[in-house]
């Protein structure tokens, strides 16, 4: 599994091929089971994690039903932002929905890494800020677009989620019944096969 944490790592294209050992050599590995969680609500978190292999969702509970707010897969960060950074409790759950490895993150790992390789906290700033920006930018899309272009935006951007994600949870992330689900499905399966 090292040898998929070095790949992920060498992405990062700036990085020198002894900087790569160092983070290799210190990065915490955790191997997590179907239906795990790496957080509840109620939790304060103080960790962070990438995802190294595996499909992971976040979710919050409302009026007693789940609700997907996020699907994560190899090479996404995943962090709750609010209760990390403030302390407070987590509003949400993350759970593995497949056999996962992700790597472990926390303060004091990553002012240790940044203590010996001084330019990550730049690259750690700018990957933070890119990913909040993401983050934003979803959902002002979410809360503008219909079910169908949710789904549509889905598909475009993580295509192997639909095989790899039960559709109930791809239902509850577009925010539609299972039944509307598999009819959107349909239809834009339909449209993409009139267009190819």
């Amino acid at each position: 599994m090292k040898e998929a944490l070095r790949q992920f790592i060498d992405s990062f294209q700036f990085l020198t091929p002894e900087e790569v050992d160092i983070i290799v050599d210190n990065t915490v590995l955790k191997f997590t089971k179907k239906g795990e969680y790496l957080l509840k609500e109620g939790e304060v978190s103080k960790e962070c994690f990438a995802v190294i292999k595996g499909c992971i969702r976040e979710f919050v509970i409302k009026d007693g039903v789940e609700k997907t707010v996020s699907f994560f897969t190899e090479g996404d960060p995943i962090t709750a932002f609010t209760s990390e950074i403030t302390g407070c409790q987590s509003k949400s759950y993350i759970q593995c929905l497949e056999d996962c490895v992700v790597t472990v993150g926390n303060d004091s790992l990553i002012d240790e890494m940044i203590q010996r390789i001084p330019r990550l906290e730049k690259l750690i700033r700018v990957e933070v800020e890119k990913e909040a920006g993401k983050m934003q930018d979803r959902m002002s899309d979410f809360m503008i677009s219909t079910p169908e272009e949710r789904f549509v935006t889905l598909i475009n951007n993580q295509p192997n989620l639909i095989h790899r994600v039960p559709q109930v949870l791809i239902a509850s992330y577009i925010g539609v019944t299972p039944e509307s689900y598999s009819r959107i499905k349909k239809r834009v399966f339909e449209k993409i096969k009139q267009h190819n």
